[in-house]
């Protein structure tokens, strides 16, 4: 004779497929215990996805921001040193030649450009006067920085080796002296009482607040043109640029040396582009998207300790249920095995459905904006496992306290 349990199943010892059925039917009889105990699974796991979500996309925002500065892109400046006899005068400057010098000798230069720096005063709107920034720079200066052109156009090689009087002015100083910016096209501008013709107005891709070279008052002009309002054939700084931003490292330390080896032993020459910062970004990133991953899982833990309530306090329920079992044979790692199941499947069900709502969110506004958010493989890996691991862990105590119930003491139990 087979005893029965109450709902009619019979207490043989248990296969895996019946521990499993033996949950189910379990959670049939307490859903609304067992959705609340987790519910705390399903946030913290879908916390965690979303977290990771949240993540990546900080930081490949960063990344794109620092990009579209020019992540292709170093700088050669004179630093100091290779004076003669302590005169600045004679200081061992960059020039034009250095930067052919470079063109030639480096590999993989895809664009350069000389840069000029000159200041002056315009007359604005008004009739005052406002200090402004020219550069001097060549036409391939508009793809080394990947500047934004607004209206008109940029200058082109033609009219630099002409030394055409054109100039291409920054967004702000548009919209300041000539309220729009197609309206700044065909304006004259006076520089150092030569006039100038804007042909077109710009802006840096991502605002760098004036740490970059480009002010709010920039007014760019070809290289040709500027020089003539220097004493000499020096430059401030050289710029260059790769086609592939691996080869940035590289060609940094080429630069240097093709520079080191036409100046002065003494004199010092900085090459240097945004490899170093983009690595700093992606590990600060990184690192912010770990500590937040950390404090998801935190939450699945505590959200853990709620599974374990509940299962002590169904152990405690079924008490004389576990006595049968055992009185027709079950052994205490059957017993212990059931429980377990029955922790890591509430667990693990949460889990899952935390991972679906998680997904559903940054799915969800890729039919709302273009925007794509990026989702890792592996968010939902360690949801997964982190599910199963907090169901094992919280429920070994319930389960083993099942496992160690006498037969006959637990037959007795009212």
């Amino acid at each position: 004779m087979t005893i029965k349990s109450n709902n009619g199943r019979p207490y043989p010892k248990l296969v895996l497929s019946e521990t499993l059925s033996v949950a189910i039917e379990t959670f049939r009889s307490n859903k609304t215990r067992f959705m609340l105990t987790s519910l705390g699974m399903v946030i913290g796991t879908a916390s965690l996805i979303l977290v990771v979500t949240i993540g990546l996309s900080g930081k490949q925002y960063l990344l794109q921001q620092i990009q579209n500065v020019g992540s292709n892109m170093m700088v050669a400046e004179f630093q100091g040193g290779g004076e003669v006899s302590g005169s600045q005068a004679s200081a061992d400057l960059l020039t034009l030649d250095d930067l052919d010098a470079v063109r030639k000798q480096v590999p993989g230069i895809s664009a350069s450009s000389p840069m000029v720096e000159l200041h002056d005063r315009i007359t604005v709107p008004g009739g005052r006067e406002r200090d402004v920034q020219i550069l001097g720079v060549s036409w391939q200066y508009l793809y080394v920085r990947n500047l934004d052109v607004l209206a008109g156009r940029f200058f082109e090689g033609r009219e630099e080796e002409a030394r055409d009087k054109v100039a291409v002015i920054s967004q702000t100083l548009a919209a300041m002296m000539y309220s729009s910016q197609n309206a700044a096209i065909g304006q004259q501008i006076k520089l150092s009482g030569l006039p100038f013709t804007v042909i077109g107005t710009f802006r840096e891709r991502v605002n760098t607040f004036g740490q970059s070279e480009i002010s709010e008052d920039t007014i760019l002009i070809p290289y040709t043109v500027a020089r003539f309002f220097t004493n000499n054939n020096s430059v401030t700084q050289l710029f260059f640029s790769v086609g592939d931003s691996s080869e940035v490292p590289r060609a940094t330390q080429d630069i240097a040396a093709v520079l080191r080896s036409r100046h002065r032993p003494e004199a010092v020459y900085k090459v240097s582009n945004l490899t170093q910062l983009l690595s700093v970004a992606a590990t600060t990133a990184n690192t912010l998207s770990t500590i937040l991953l950390l404090v998801s899982v935190l939450t699945l833990l505590v959200s853990g300790v709620g599974i374990m309530n509940i299962m002590l306090a169904t152990v405690n329920n079924r008490i004389r249920e576990i006595g049968i079992r055992k009185a027709v044979g079950a052994t205490n790692a059957e017993i212990r095995a059931q429980f377990l199941t029955e922790a890591i499947l509430i667990s693990l069900s949460g889990g899952i459905v935390g991972i679906l709502l998680g997904l559903a969110v940054p799915f969800s506004v890729r039919f709302i904006t273009d925007y794509r958010f990026p989702i890792s493989g592996w968010s939902v890996i360690i949801a997964v496992a982190v599910s199963s691991l907090v169901g094992v862990l919280f429920g070994t105590a319930p389960a083993a306290r099942a496992a160690h119930f006498e037969p006959v003491e637990s037959l007795r139990y009212e």
